[in-house]
């Protein structure tokens, strides 16, 4: 269905416009889609009439390809016009809704072209084009009404979409502060890590450095190990002073100030250019002798009187305050440390002096001679327990002894010569070994409970031919034959002098020929930690079978010599050794 319309001027162009509108709303088409369909459509006319003659409108309803159908509206030029190159075919469609497509329900098709001739006439009637006027008013008022809606609709949307837009920059605020405060919190966890190792650090050091500065009591190889303990790591200089080891008292060498005043007034002091704040040190000009680099002096504290300063200059330009701080405990520590090993070095080289001094001076008798050793421990306070003695009695015998007082030190020294005065004074009356060694088990037990000792007395008499000997706890002599054969004399020794015990010790007798050798030594000589003491014995015993008799008749004291070299290669030397030879001239 289809009518035409011929346009060329401003009424018809009116009546067309609203016909098309009829139209549209007559097949149901939505307010919006007419609105726009008819707006299109008076746009076009408008152009047309601008361009001036007659234009043709064809207006119907048609169905597409895919069963759907569409109002169809087609503004041409006359042919003639078309064919003098005049004026331009317009063409517009607008789908309509399923109930009025063609073939729908709505309407018959008698009643559609009764209808349709009715509204698609066009005329100059005014009061069809005004009501057409005021159709296409209502279809405006929808339009506004829906745009209303929709501006309204967009105005929501843009305030939810502006409070979205504030929650997401809240969100990214905090989001942001969030984030700064996890960098803080893990650039504060890496200062204290950072921290905590490095205490543990501190620490470590301090703890291994204190080792091996009490492991030693040798006070000078403490003052050696303490610079080689800080540099480079905690200072590039370190210097020691030790008050009462001036090279020349009378002309001392040049010290800095803060050395000075530190050794006055026993507080730490720091001399730079500029102020060091280490808590507990006092800040000092810097120093004229070394005036490029700061000094930390600290003293050497002891619990009488300081000893000296400990002189310092740091790796860089200053010093770690925590660094500092462990530098005072070090050198806090290191002075006890040289205090305690002078402390010992003095009580060691008294009970030295004192066992040395009661040594014996061996006798001289006629076919025997007598050669001794006494070598004192060089490791730790080990010296003062052993001791060799030998002396004749009334009736010409010779006495010979060799002992060990258990524990060390000056009180060991002392209670070994109380055992030798004792010694001495009883073989006045009784010449037995055994009865000796008893006598002497009893004096110890009542003089010294907690102390012990351990012996062998030998004694040798100028008309027999016969050696009597006895043991309390010793290790047994060793007896070189004249023939070179060497044999332990093992027999059942006594206790240990001193154990809260009652006993008898017994004499044991050998019948020695000219050319015999008897060894006496004590436990320093054989014993060994890893290995025991018969592996040593075994070494004693192969040694004197080592020399021929014409060596041991003419030099005894090289052949003592001869012995200690070899038994002594693999010693710590943490005891002390001695060693005593008689020998029956051949």
């Amino acid at each position: 269905m289809t009518n035409t319309w011929q346009i060329d001027g401003v009424t018809d162009a009116a009546a067309a416009r609203a016909a098309a509108a009829r139209l549209a709303a007559r097949h149901g088409v939505p307010a919006v889609e007419r609105a726009r369909w008819a707006a299109a459509l008076g746009a076009r006319l408008r152009q047309c009439l601008a361009e001036g003659g007659t234009w043709r409108l064809t207006l119907g309803v048609r169905g597409t390809d895919r069963g759907e159908g569409e109002l169809h509206a087609v503004l041409a030029p006359p042919p003639d016009a078309s064919a003098a190159g005049e004026g331009t075919r317009w063409e517009t469609t607008v789908p309509l809704p399923v109930a009025d497509r063609p073939g729908g329900d709505s309407d018959s098709d008698s009643d559609s072209d009764s209808d349709s001739d009715s509204d698609m006439v066009p005329g100059d009637d005014p009061a069809v084009l005004s009501q057409a006027l005021m159709s296409t008013d209502e279809d405006t008022a929808q339009v506004l009404d829906l745009l209303a809606e929709q501006e309204a609709l967009v105005a929501f949307h843009r305030e939810e979409l502006h409070q979205t837009n504030q929650g997401v920059l809240a969100l990214h605020a905090e989001l942001d502060a969030a984030g700064r405060a996890q960098q803080e919190a893990f650039a504060a966890e890496r200062r204290a890590r950072n921290e905590a190792e490095n205490a543990r650090r501190r620490l470590t050091f301090l703890a291994d450095a204190s080792a091996v500065l009490n492991t030693s009591l040798n006070h000078g190889e403490i003052m050696r190990r303490l610079p080689e303990l800080l540099v480079p790591r905690y200072a590039s200089h370190v210097n020691v002073w030790l008050f009462d080891e001036e090279d020349d008292p009378h002309r001392p060498l040049p010290r800095p100030a803060a050395t000075v005043r530190a050794a006055r007034t026993g507080r730490p002091q720091y001399a730079a250019g500029h102020p060091g704040g280490l808590r507990g040190v006092d800040d000092q000009p810097p120093s004229v002798l070394h005036p490029d680099r700061p000094l930390l002096c600290v003293p050497l504290l002891t619990h009488r009187a300081p000893l000296g300063v400990l002189t310092l200059s740091p790796p860089g330009e200053r010093w770690d305050p925590d660094d500092a701080v462990m530098l005072l405990e070090l050198t806090r520590r290191a002075g006890i440390a040289i205090d305690n090993a002078r402390r010992f070095e003095h009580n060691r080289d008294i009970a030295e002096t004192l066992q040395r001094a009661l040594l014996t001076e061996l006798p001289t008798t006629p076919g025997l001679s007598l050669a001794a050793r006494y070598l004192p421990a060089t490791h730790g306070m080990n010296i003062g327990g052993d001791w060799y003695d030998a002396f004749h009695r009334p009736d010409g015998s010779l006495i010979t002894v060799i002992g060990d007082v258990t524990g060390h030190g000056l009180h060991a020294a002392v209670m070994m010569s109380q055992l030798r005065t004792a010694l001495r004074a009883y073989a006045v009356d009784d010449g037995s070994p055994g009865g000796l060694l008893t006598r002497l088990h009893k004096f110890l037990h009542q003089l010294q409970p907690n102390l012990y000792a351990t012996a062998v007395i030998a004694r040798f008499h100028p008309d027999e031919s016969t050696l009597t000997w006895a043991a309390a706890g010793h290790p047994p002599p060793v007896l070189r034959l004249p023939d070179g054969r060497v044999r332990t004399l093992d027999a059942k020794p006594g206790a240990m002098l001193g154990i809260p015990l009652e006993q008898e010790i017994a004499d044991h007798t050998e019948q020695v020929a000219p050319g015999s050798t008897l060894t006496l030594y004590t436990d320093g000589l054989v014993e060994r930690r890893a290995e025991g003491i018969d592996p040593g014995i075994e070494r004693l015993s192969a040694a004197l079978g080592s020399f021929g008799p014409v060596e041991l008749d003419t030099d005894l004291e090289d052949a003592a010599d001869r012995i200690l070299n070899p038994l002594l290669s693999d010693s710590e030397r943490d005891d002390d050794v001695c060693l005593l030879l008689c020998h029956l001239q051949g």
